[in-house]
């Protein structure tokens, strides 16, 4: 009978803390949006009910994501007036953006794909590499447009 007492005091005395601990997390959502977004949400009672808002409206923007990596390692060109290394490393990024949607790529694919966008003053380079009966990783080739 006491535990049951106790429980329930404990219940009773932390019941107004629940509600200002959602009061604070929907100020901290609010205070984050833009202007015309916290119009729209600025109704909402609790926080739960504008987390699940937003989710629901937003969380579907992430589908398209994985598109757009694609579509920006598929378009990416390498210029000669910048530095190979840095335009590499650039490739290297969206190639990361790509498996953390998920996708795998073939390394050998990726491979004859950084081959294929070397800027034109790498034309020498790129025809020897493409005569190369061994097959190259990707760090391998890294390494040899380093030197």
């Amino acid at each position: 009978m006491e535990v049951w007492l106790l429980a329930t005091t404990v219940v009773h005395r932390l019941q107004p803390l629940v509600g200002m601990v959602s009061h604070l997390c929907k100020d901290y959502i609010q205070n984050r949006l833009v202007d015309q977004l916290y119009n729209v949400y600025s109704e909402v009672k609790t926080s739960k009910e504008l987390w699940n808002a937003l989710e629901k409206k937003y969380k579907t923007f992430n589908v398209g994501s994985g598109k757009f990596a694609v579509a920006k390692f598929l378009n990416f060109v390498m210029l000669d007036s910048k530095p190979i290394m840095d335009q590499v490393h650039e490739l290297q990024m969206i190639l990361q953006e790509i498996s953390d949607e998920g996708m795998e790529i073939c390394e050998t694919f990726t491979v004859n794909c950084f081959i294929e966008k070397l800027p034109p003053g790498w034309a020498d380079f790129k025809n020897y590499l493409a005569f190369k009966q061994k097959p190259l990783t990707l760090a391998n080739l890294t390494s040899r447009l380093q030197n």
